[in-house]
């Protein structure tokens, strides 16, 4: 059947050529022009190739050739002109133009090194799409022998050569070079727009905002150039990098004078502008005056408020773009996804992940990562599992991927897992990858995991194996955040001191304050508040942050005289208090027994700051009147509470009636959690102890069976004191340290000592229905009284000995400590769960308020 079909007849062009071969007026070049395809060309090319006119059509052939993207053939013939023609070089010029837009940027490079070699000469035209790919192949050495071709060629001084080499070596992280060919071109007087907007390009892909600012500032203040819209597009995205909104204002202001903020891409510029300096009222008004929008645009103003938690209205612009039928990218979904996330919507983030998947959206590394923020922040780990399995079918290790943006996806898992408590699958993902791979993020989240998740031991331990590692990574100020963070949990001064001396070694841009304010932290929660002070003296600069952190530390100590000092301080300068400094306020007049001070700041704080008490505030002067007995105008101020009392106000009041063994109120508090649905081991254990102290053990069966009941464990007690070795921890009872029997053997002669001083152990702290003297032998086993054995055994006369306890001290190891201060050469210093103490000479530092 096939061989029926008619074949297409040739026989009109073929008369047509035979014609124009034998008359007397030369028409190939217009057959040429007729051609319908590359056949009818190369049939052409034939029929000249067999009459002997190829010299005549040589270079209409080859247009020919490329008007039918036959390039090859184009090439040949250019090979075999016997002399090259200068006019002729155009032909090179549009072979080399179509390889760069075609993307073969070796093959550009290659044709450039042909047309040399056979003797052609480079012209003005080449040049640019010369430096162009070698630019785009990053291959600086090629750009500076094309270079100094150009200086051969004598084209220093034509400015499209000029800008696409500034462009070139700006590509090629040749900065120096750029600038330099660009200042050079200034000298000749041959610059144009193009070679501002280049330079300025240059140093803003570079990363360095404040030269290509400069840039600007000297085109249009000291060469008067009028800047255009690829300009401005150019500067404005710097101005919000740098942080300054003034100069992007007045940026924005020549855009109007000028009429260029009508160009789209520069209205876009400036709301990305001020959204990134969280200015949305201003982008608003330059979003609403645009007569012309795209979607840039609308991801601009969705994307800025989401990023300032104005979720609301990115919120309806969303849903705004759907009713005008905009076309929703993958930015917007995005920006969307991200809003929710960063508000803890977790669950609100998937939805709308699965709406976009379902619209036909493909989500991308940003979309990932962002809904896996919000998992994290929403504990959904189910849903984080989802995203994982997404991640390893569709993005992760595929062929041609972006390594960067694999670990991005990696280091949002990492993170998922550890704000959902799977902190173990966290770890497997990170040990999965290999140790060149691993980022200074993917250290820093697995770091922040352990330490926010109660792990300190495992965080200082990675830490410290990330500055042991071979390859040259150094943490950055977040990483230093963490560790410092694992410290002030743990105790651990020694550690946290080894941290700060890496910092000031390391020079982290002068201790940026962030890291300053960890480091008040640490040495606070540490036992050193002194040391914290000389930090916060030495800061240039201070926030809200790093008063707030030295108040808490001095709370913490017992120095509340000095903690109101910094607070007076940091009113004179003119900073006004907010909700948390009066928590920290009111925290530091409770711990030192400060009722007077405590109750005016309750009492001023609305009048003098606008802050309204919250359930907090309320708890902590609960604290305050119940730690000094006064547990009636506790109980009053409870029952004046514009809101209902929450579960920390009544632990407040129950705490303060262990103390002073009011049964009655401390059942009434203990009911009232119990209403509150608490299963707090601290609220049944401070009843228990009540009813203990009363001897009511019947009672204290009762609770216990409870706790039982309703799967609620005692946390045991432990201690640790910090060494030379590292640390070293106790339980109640503990005899498993190899030096035990030291331990136990020096504990027993320091009763002793101090029962011949005066010291009678208080048995009311041995819960348990026995005798006194068993009782005793009871006393005399707690953890802390271990640890402080075991420090007063290792620890050199004169060092003060620092331990740390997870609950609150026991009574009768707060008097055995005062007392064994008397007679050992050491300062001991023990952090409870409420507090510290410091035990010298026979007196603590809490004098009684703990």
């Amino acid at each position: 059947m096939l061989h029926s079909l008619p074949k297409p007849s040739l026989k009109p062009l073929t008369t047509k050529i035979t014609k124009a071969f034998f008359s007397t007026t030369p028409t190939p070049t217009l057959l040429l022009k007729q051609c319908k395809s590359l056949l009818q060309v190369k049939l052409l090319h034939q029929h000249i190739l067999v009459c002997g006119g190829v010299s005549h059509s040589l270079t209409h052939l080859i247009a020919a050739y490329l008007s039918f993207n036959a390039p090859s053939h184009a090439l040949s013939l250019l090979e075999r002109l016997a002399t090259p023609r200068p006019a002729a070089v155009y032909w090179w010029n549009v072979l080399i133009r179509s390889a760069v837009r075609s993307g073969f940027l070796e093959h550009v490079l290659s044709l450039y090194s042909r047309m040399q070699r056979l003797g052609w000469k480079p012209d003005h035209y080449t040049y640019p799409f010369v430096f162009k790919a070698c630019g785009e192949l990053g291959s600086l050495r090629r750009g500076e022998a094309s270079h100094g071709a150009v200086c051969v060629g004598g084209f220093e001084s034509n400015v499209f050569v000029c800008n696409a080499m500034v462009a070139m070596y700006g590509r090629c992280g040749g900065l120096g070079d750029a600038r330099k060919v660009f200042d050079e071109m200034l000298e000749r007087g041959v610059e144009d727009i193009v070679s501002w907007n280049s330079i300025m390009a240059v140093y803003a892909q570079s990363g360095d905002s404040g030269n290509a600012v400069e840039v600007f500032g000297l085109m249009v203040g000291g060469f008067g150039v009028n800047p255009d819209a690829v300009s401005l597009v150019n500067v404005l995205p710097l101005c919000s990098s740098l942080g300054e909104v003034k100069w992007g204002m007045q940026i924005h202001g020549y855009g109007v004078k000028s009429g260029l903020v009508e160009d789209v891409f520069v209205g876009n510029s400036v709301i990305d502008m001020y959204a990134k300096c969280g200015m949305m009222d201003e982008a608003n008004n330059v979003f609403d005056r645009m007569r012309i929008k795209d979607v840039v645009s609308w991801n601009a103003m969705v994307t800025g408020y989401s990023q300032i938690g104005r979720f609301e209205n990115a919120i309806g612009l969303f849903e705004k773009m759907r009713e005008e039928k905009i076309e929703l990218n993958v930015v917007t979904w995005s920006a969307v996804i991200a809003g929710y996330a960063q508000r803890g919507h977790g669950y609100q983030a998937v939805d709308v992940f699965r709406e976009m998947m379902a619209c036909g959206s493909e989500p991308n590394v940003v979309t990932l990562v962002s809904l896996l923020s919000g998992c994290a922040s929403a504990g959904a780990l189910n849903h984080g599992r989802e995203t994982h399995g997404y991640a390893i079918k569709w993005m992760l290790e595929l062929e041609g991927n972006d390594p960067g943006n694999d670990m991005m996806i990696i280091n949002g898992l990492i993170d998922m897992y550890t704000k959902c408590k799977s902190v173990k699958l966290a770890r497997t993902i990170f040990d999965s990858l290999s140790p060149d791979t691993k980022s200074v993020v993917t250290w820093t989240v697995m770091i922040g995991g352990y330490a926010q998740h109660g792990e300190a031991n495992e965080a200082l331990e990675l830490f410290y194996q990330m500055l042991r590692q071979d390859f040259n990574l150094k943490p950055n100020g977040f990483t230093i955040c963490c560790a410092l963070m694992s410290c002030a949990r743990l105790g651990a001064l020694r550690s946290g001191k080894e941290i700060h001396a890496y910092i000031l070694r390391n020079q982290y841009d002068s201790m940026k304050l962030y890291v300053a304010n960890c480091l008040i932290d640490m040495y606070s929660k540490s036992g050193d508040v002194d040391a914290a002070r000389v930090v916060f003296d030495n800061l240039e600069h201070r926030n809200e942050v790093s008063w707030t952190s030295l108040m808490t530390g001095y709370g913490m100590h017992g120095r509340g005289e000095e903690a109101l000092q910094i607070f007076d301080e940091m009113q004179r300068l003119g900073l006004v208090p907010d909700a948390v400094t009066y928590l920290v306020v009111l925290y530091a007049c409770s711990h030192s027994g400060m009722i007077d001070e405590g109750m005016r700041y309750f009492n001023g704080m609305s009048k003098n700051s606008g802050v309204v008490p919250g359930p907090e505030h309320y708890a902590c002067m609960a604290d305050l009147l119940g730690r000094a007995g006064r547990l009636d105008d506790a109980m009053n101020l409870i029952k004046s509470m514009p809101m209902e009392p929450t579960t920390i106000v009544w632990v407040a009041l129950l705490s303060a009636c262990r103390i002073h063994g009011n049964i009655e109120l401390g059942e009434y508090a203990a009911d009232r959690l119990a209403a509150l649905d608490s299963e707090n081991d601290g609220s049944y254990t401070l009843l228990s102890n009540i009813y203990a102290n009363a001897k009511r053990w019947k009672d204290v069966s009762r609770i216990r069976l409870l706790m039982k009941h309703a799967g609620i464990q005692k946390r045991p007690g432990c201690s640790w004191v910090q060494g030379k070795k590292g640390t070293t921890t106790f339980f109640v009872g503990d005899r498993t340290h190899p030096q035990s029997e030291k331990i136990y053997q020096i504990l027993v002669d320091l009763i002793q000592r101090i029962k011949g001083m005066g010291y009678v152990p208080e048995t009311s702290f041995a819960l348990h229905d026995v005798d006194d003297e068993e009782k005793g032998d009871l006393l005399s086993e707690h953890s802390e009284k271990l640890a402080l054995a075991y420090a007063i055994l290792t620890t050199p006369p004169g060092t003060p000995i620092r331990i740390t306890k997870n609950l609150r001290v026991c009574g009768d190891c707060h008097t055995a400590m005062k007392y064994i201060s008397m007679i050992i050469e050491h300062e001991i210093i023990l952090r409870d769960s409420s507090r510290f103490h410091h035990f010298k000479k026979g007196s603590c530092s809490c004098r009684g308020y703990w």
